[in-house]
């Protein structure tokens, strides 16, 4: 899978993906409904959903080289989801008493004897292991040897407009594994040419990206300055937008302010692909110039990999992820942290690329050294685009997280419904994950004193005012970007959302399923934060600039940076925190936001300026009117909903943290 992260500076589309490499286990052909041969075990999951549906051009051949990955399930897998249950259950007697990294290594992880004996099997089918450690094995091998080996034909299907090879159905294992392996990557090709894993040393991360500058005019708060000589709109001349909000105000507004609570004795870590060349002098120089705590020595502590790889943007390298497209989304996660949390560490933990596997390869490397307690992940893509073979070994890794007292946070998406982006209604990865708290989005109104005012939920219509400046064409516009969320078709519903979601939305694929997302905090990019970043300027000049941001990109750093916060207040880290926000579900701990906070029919638009070269007015500017509160499908009303889950945290939300064993909420726990 390629991965794209989900900042979003114009408000237009940025979250996308690729579908990913992924496949597993062992035997004779058998599709993934058809029973696994005798004295072997399918691995779920393996088989892709597409490949019954589209054009099978035949057998693979059989000296076509594979490499794949073979995840190790560890020890104790159900009881590792028993521990992980129990210390994340804030009415359970063993709430909070997590492991530390060696005693889960010790209880739950992967034995030599279990690499060997994984190693053993794929040497005697004919695979040559080239790479192991405590998580999964690296095999190569051709084509015969891989069908040999996970029991299962290699094919070529069309898939659109191109060809990508496939297991035939789900793979399997030999019986005597079925407790040994996870799940196994890398024979689905979709849509990569080449397998990622096969690094490039001489990859090396280029310089800023191209810059991108707002224009003004700007409101100094919520409708504070009308755009007189704009066309009316819904009865009246709308307000600009922002320039963009600071920490003191997002500190305000969420209630941090309030309570004192800064995030001290918590440490927040940071997962993106790459890492920025300029990023230690940007995030210096933003808090100094807004106010900030300055960063004392190794507050944000950085960890890379050995080498990157796949650096190149798409159109110069189909497998590319565009390295310099990612330092944006870095700089915003580290930014929006401190400023909420400013006395929290901060760990950057950069993957060698935008792929699933080095993507979990810095999120194992987080919980194998207990980097963070509280994992800010601001990336994603499409349920239907991820590779189901994936899901167990994320899965497996957030458990092994949460017994640690990590929380995994992940951005909803800013692709509302993805009806429009993938024309399929679908939720996000890896957000859907029983495991993982989902983060939706919101439109943030503040008072002149920065107090909080109102919030709708995120999803923006865009309408450009016309050539003569009479009119908003096609008023109320087309939708131009809004919080993922929505219904699962993959994962049954968590313990923690019963009795909270509604039937409506849990029952929305038939059965009962997982619905996101869990909670929220402001996301669209017309009321989003101002970040600081070195850019390329196109008169050939490198330089720190700022500009206002948003996408649930925006809400998951300060959702995270809230829950450092309260980490503080407990005195103790929160762990995986679903069981626990579910149980704040209806309280004074959440704004419940709707979409038309003013009464149904009372529509909210901003206007904005936009340069058309995204850097000056050279080549002149574009006007547009920008309606809140039309998330595609999805709608914010009262109660859960499928934009914002359960809310946006208060101060109240913080301080009930603070509270001794027997006036913690009822039990919760996740399944």
């Amino acid at each position: 899978m390629r991965i794209r992260p989900t900042c979003s500076r114009t408000g237009l589309v940025v979250m996308a993906a690729l579908p990913l490499l992924a496949a597993t286990a062992a035997g004779t052909p058998a599709r993934a409904d058809t029973p696994a041969p005798h004295g072997r075990s399918a691995v779920p999951g393996t088989a892709p959903e597409w490949t019954r549906s589209s054009a099978d051009q035949g057998r693979e051949r059989a000296d076509a080289p594979v490499t794949v990955r073979v995840y190790l399930a560890g020890r104790d897998q159900k009881g590792l989801d028993e521990f992980a249950r129990r210390v994340s259950d804030p009415a359970s007697d063993e709430y909070g008493h997590f492991l530390t990294p060696q005693q889960l290594a010790e209880r739950f992880g992967s034995s030599d004897a279990q690499n060997e004996k994984v190693g053993r099997w794929l040497h005697s089918s004919g695979l040559r292991v080239t790479s192991t450690n405590r998580h999964y094995l690296t095999a190569e091998g051709d084509a015969a040897d891989a069908e040999r080996a996970f029991g299962t034909e290699l094919h070529t299907y069309r898939k659109g407009t191109r060809s990508y090879r496939a297991p035939a159905g789900d793979v399997t294992v030999p019986t005597d594994l079925t407790d040994d392996v996870l799940s196994v990557t890398g024979l689905n090709t979709a849509p990569s040419k080449v397998r990622p894993g096969r690094p490039k040393p001489q990859d090396t991360l280029p310089g800023p990206g191209g810059a991108f500058v707002n224009s003004g005019p700007y409101s100094a708060y919520f409708g504070a300055n009308p755009a007189t000589g704009t066309p009316a709109a819904y009865g009246a001349v709308r307000p600009y937008v922002i320039q963009g909000l600071n920490g003191t105000q997002l500190r305000t507004a969420y209630g941090a302010a309030a309570t004192g609570l800064t995030g001290r004795g918590a440490t927040v870590a940071v997962v993106d692909a790459y890492d920025s060349p300029t990023i230690g002098d940007d995030v210096t120089r933003y808090a100094a110039l807004h106010g900030d705590a300055l960063y004392t020595k190794d507050q944000l502590l950085r960890y890379d990999p050995a080498v990157w790889t796949h650096t190149a943007p798409p159109d110069v390298d189909p497998e590319g992820c565009d390295a310099a497209g990612w330092y944006g989304e870095q700089t915003l996660d580290i930014e929006a942290v401190h400023a909420v949390a400013p006395d929290a560490d901060i760990s950057y933990v950069g993957a060698a690329s935008c792929y699933d596997q080095d993507l979990i390869d810095a999120l194992d490397r987080v919980v194998d050294q207990h980097l963070g307690d509280i994992v800010s992940n601001s990336w994603g893509e499409p349920e239907n685009a991820s590779d189901p073979a994936f899901d167990r070994v994320y899965q497996h890794l957030f458990k092994r997280g949460a017994a640690t007292g990590i929380g995994f946070y992940f951005s909803s998406g800013d692709d509302g419904d993805e009806v429009e982006n993938t024309g399929t209604k679908q939720t996000d990865m890896p957000a859907s994950l029983p495991w993982a708290t989902a983060v939706g989005g919101t439109s943030l109104a503040l008072e002149a004193s920065d107090r909080y005012r109102f919030e709708t939920g995120w999803g923006t219509l865009k309408s450009v005012l016309s050539a003569d400046g009479t009119t908003w064409t096609d008023l109320p516009g087309t939708f131009n970007g809004g919080a993922g969320g929505g219904t699962s078709a993959r994962f049954p519903q968590p313990r923690y959302q019963r009795g909270v979601v509604p039937p409506s939305l849990s029952g929305a694929n038939g059965g009962r399923n997982r619905v996101v997302p869990d909670i929220a905090a402001v996301a669209d990019p017309n009321t989003g934060f101002l970040v600081g970043q070195t850019q390329s300027f196109p008169d050939g000049s490198v330089r720190y600039s700022e500009y206002r941001i948003g996408g649930t990109s925006l809400a998951c750093p300060v959702v995270a940076a809230l829950q450092a916060l309260a980490q503080q207040a407990q005195g103790s880290p929160i762990g995986f925190a679903n069981p626990s926000i579910y149980a704040r579900y209806g309280s004074a701990a959440y704004h419940d936001v709707v979409d038309h906070p003013f009464g149904p029919g009372t529509e909210l638009a901003q206007v904005r300026v936009d340069f058309n070269n995204t850097v000056d007015a050279s080549e002149g500017t574009t006007t547009s009117l920008r309606t809140m509160g039309h998330d595609t499908s999805l709608v914010a009303d009262r109660g859960y909903d499928a934009v914002t889950g359960v809310g946006t945290p208060t101060a109240e939300y913080l301080t009930s943290y603070d509270c001794p064993p027997d006036r913690r909420p009822g039990r919760h726990p996740n399944d």
